[in-house]
């Protein structure tokens, strides 16, 4: 399963995940010499004073040097790091608090319970696509929110340049309760079955498509719940499976860590990084995050491809060679494959939410299940119309 000079080969699954060696992974100490330029190490998190820092941001030597060492914390050692006073004026905090409260009374008003990918629908305020709303809600401060030159510098040491900025904000109100430990998108938006259709080396590249982050919109005591984090577990190759089992589950609720942070902190890591939110144990506490999951700008297609039309007229020669018994359940999924989009985001979540699992349903997923069905092709096609409607930002 392993070849130390290629990396992960083969495919993982449940055998490849030994809890011994996981914790003899994340029993780790960070050392000072691995984060020169950090203020502090608190419970192997570095925290770095982005007050004393701003100016490395303006020398491009510099600049450079800071966001190499974020790069490497990111991907071989801790996983994640702390920014405090990413933001020198925490007034535009305050004003994005002032416009989110606002769309979490109005969504409350208009919608039901939505979907939560780790924790139960209802159980927290969510705003789905902060990113769009904050922008036309207020686009000016939006803007001086989004200037900000820590964020930026912390996304490109793991991302590169162009990257692509989607949020969500979680609020957890006193009493909220605890995540499951898990890992995040790609493939942490799939169950264990799914990640284990995906070679190894491709768990080893999910990691580098994204970047999760988080902003501190009031102050997060521990016992306000701020993320707990295993560090070094994002370096675990089997992670995407392992995350799955009890035993993982168990040993990240014993091992993990938890750093409060200040209004205008930040905190970034891998996102493969064995992580979830905190139970709120605070008496007064509305523990207000803008979640960023920022994604690399390569994962693109190249070409732009019509694949509900493709979907709809393909549909009834399937229906066709299916029931004649001229393909076989392998060569339908393998059509069907080349044909419908087999993934389910970008999504709008407020109206295609992951209710009953990690991520609903795709194009393909509808296609197969029209086909397994016995669908019309009118039912069919409707079915996609719809499906895109809800997918429609």
């Amino acid at each position: 399963m392993v070849n130390r000079e290629l990396g992960y080969v083969g495919y993982f699954d449940r055998e490849s995940c030994d809890l011994d060696e996981f914790k003899v992974l994340t029993s780790q100490n960070l050392t000072a010499d691995a984060v020169p330029h950090a203020a502090e190490i608190v419970k192997n998190v570095p925290v770095y004073d982005m007050e004393a820092l701003r100016s490395s941001l303006d020398d491009p030597a510099r600049r450079n040097a800071l966001l190499t060492e974020w790069g490497n914390v990111f991907r071989f050692s801790a996983g994640v790091i702390a920014l405090k006073r990413a933001y020198a004026d925490t007034a535009p905090i305050d004003r994005a608090s002032d416009v989110f409260r606002q769309i979490i009374a109005e969504e409350r008003e208009s919608a039901a319970g939505k979907g939560d990918h780790f924790a139960a629908a209802g159980a927290n305020d969510r705003i789905w696509n902060s990113l769009q709303k904050h922008c036309l809600k207020d686009p000016e401060g939006f803007a001086l929110y989004f200037g900000n030159a820590s964020i930026a510098a912390a996304a490109e040491a793991w991302l590169g340049p162009n990257y692509q900025m989607t949020t969500q904000v979680n609020q957890v109100r006193p009493g909220g309760k605890a995540q499951t430990a898990h890992r995040d998108y790609h493939l942490g938006f799939m169950s264990a079955e799914e990640a284990m259709r995906y070679p190894a080396h491709v768990h080893e590249v999910s990691t580098t498509l994204t970047l999760q982050g988080a902003v501190a919109h009031v102050d997060m005591p521990v016992e306000s719940g701020p993320t707990k984090l295993l560090p070094f577990s994002q370096a675990y190759g089997p992670g995407y499976v392992a995350y799955h089992d009890e035993g993982f589950r168990d040993w990240f609720e014993e091992a993990h860590v938890q750093v409060p942070l200040e209004k205008g902190d930040a905190v970034f890591f891998n996102p493969a990084l064995f992580h979830a939110a905190g139970e709120n144990r605070s008496a007064d506490v509305d523990r207000m995050v803008n979640l960023m999951q920022v994604s690399s700008s390569m994962g693109r297609s190249l070409e732009a491809v019509d694949r509900q039309a493709m979907s709809v007229t393909l549909f009834p020669e399937l229906v066709k060679l299916k029931q004649g018994g001229a393909m076989s359940a392998a060569e339908l999924d393998a059509a069907i494959a080349s044909c419908a989009e087999g993934y389910p985001f970008p999504t709008n979540l407020d109206t295609d939410p992951p209710i009953g699992g990690l991520a609903p349903a795709s194009m393909a997923d509808v296609l197969r299940q029209a086909l397994d069905e016995g669908w019309t092709s009118d039912r069919f096609a409707q079915a996609l119309s719809d499906q895109k409607a809800r997918q429609a930002a």
